[in-house]
């Protein structure tokens, strides 16, 4: 390896999953090296309540030790970041604790502020935004808006509607209703702050694998790696939110495009995505290969 890369690495210690990125810092943006990801599942069994059980605990601290095999041959020291599971967890000091005993890696938990911040830095390594757009970051305990334009930010939020939570605090019916899909989307009418009263934008990106997801959906083949954006066609992608919506788990179970820890979540998902939609009304849709990873390690 050239000893005058600057290669670093950044773990997003996220509610559903663990991310591990190792890239090369440019004067301009990144070259990723490595991306790995695991389904650790860190707020299921304790988000609503406030904390991380033992057993989300144990599967982090397996996450890690995959990460830390991964490190091994750059020699670098990651930067460990940990967003709404830990930040809302009375128990975060005693995770944060074990992982710097076991591994010897601090974590950085941050507000939802600053992971909107993130997540806006690591989508403009991709995105100009010469147009007025709202990026969408949907996470297992949170999801950020950040409305953006060539000026930069506008306004941001972090809201408390992550997918783990709805999964966890709904009991719903196997496919949806429409009573449970009304009590999703009040749900989220009274937890989002009016942030979305009078709102219209051109362009809603989304910055997270659940519209990865989405996209392998539509067009049945995997989403492609690189820097690229990728816009998505409005109708085939308002219809698979439908289908989506409505579908079985076990029509999910049998779909080789959904990941096994999006396949109970993903009508969560889609509720809140067409929910935002039409909210928003936005013109286009873009996909963003990145967000708050990325937006760490530059």
């Amino acid at each position: 390896m050239d000893d005058s890369r600057l290669i670093k690495a950044v773990i997003d210690i996220g509610t559903n999953t663990f991310n591990l990125l190792i890239a090369e810092k440019l004067d301009i943006g990144i070259t990723v090296i490595e991306s790995h990801k695991v389904a650790v599942s860190l707020g299921m069994g304790g988000i609503n309540e406030g904390y991380l059980t033992k057993d989300a605990m144990n599967r982090a601290m397996r996450a890690f030790e995959v990460f830390r095999e991964k490190l091994l041959p750059y020699d670098v020291k990651p930067v460990l970041i940990a967003t709404s599971a830990v930040r809302d967890a009375k128990n975060a000091k005693s995770f944060v604790d074990i992982v710097k005993e076991e591994f010897g890696w601090g974590i950085d938990v941050i507000s939802g502020d600053q992971e909107a911040q993130l997540i806006y830095r690591g989508v403009t390594l991709c995105f100009p935004f010469n147009e007025h757009a709202m990026i969408m970051d949907i996470g297992g305990g949170s999801t950020e808006f950040i409305e953006a334009d060539q000026n930069g930010v506008i306004s941001a939020i972090s809201l408390n509607i992550g997918v783990s939570r709805l999964y966890q605090g709904f009991s719903v019916q196997d496919p949806f209703t429409l009573e449970d899909i009304d009590q999703i989307e009040n749900f989220l009418e009274e937890n989002s702050d009016g942030f979305f009263d009078e709102m219209q934008v051109d362009t809603l990106i989304g910055s997270s694998g659940t519209f990865e997801t989405f996209y392998e959906l539509i067009y049945r083949k995997p989403f492609p790696e690189g820097n690229e954006v990728l816009e998505l066609e409005l109708k085939p992608f308002e219809q698979s939110l439908d289908t989506l919506i409505h579908s079985t788990l076990e029509e999910r179970n049998k779909n080789e495009f959904i990941i096994p820890i999006r396949k109970k979540m993903a009508p969560f998902a889609a509720v809140k995505t067409r929910w935002v939609m039409r909210k928003l009304k936005p013109k286009k849709v873009i996909l963003s290969p990145f967000s708050l990873k990325e937006g760490a390690l530059v």
